[in-house]
């Protein structure tokens, strides 16, 4: 089971841009596919994004396309959502998980390992 830690949460203004980082143990990191969810009060956790193995495919939410990029640097165990022009909207606690296979997926019941979360709020 890979440990996961999300930092690069905060406050911004709408408009502005974020980039959450997700550090991951151990030695296989390129052979799990990552995600990003977020939930926001009172509401179910949704997929943002997710990126395979390689790092050469990514998925993304409707909602975020054109917005967010996320990208991996599997040197680092590391995976990113660089986020832009942040709406009100994306307030919501951002969580990182892993697959324990290589290929993406937006459904969240398929991946094996989650972050504690980091907080994003964009005010208007």
């Amino acid at each position: 089971q890979v440990q996961l830690e999300e930092s690069g949460g905060g406050l911004v203004q709408a408009g502005g841009s974020l980039t959450l980082s997700c550090a991951a143990s151990g030695r296989t990191f390129s052979s799990y596919a990552m995600g990003w969810f977020r939930q926001a009060p009172g509401s179910e956790r949704e997929f943002v994004a997710s990126i395979t193995g390689t790092g050469g495919t990514t998925l993304y939410a409707d909602s975020v396309k054109g917005r967010f990029t996320i990208s991996r640097d599997n040197a680092k165990n590391t995976v990113y959502l660089r986020m832009n022009s942040l709406k009100p909207e994306d307030t919501a606690v951002y969580y990182c998980a892993a697959r324990n296979v290589p290929y993406y997926s937006s459904r969240s019941t398929l991946y094996n390992s989650w972050g504690q979360g980091t907080q994003v709020t964009v005010s208007s």
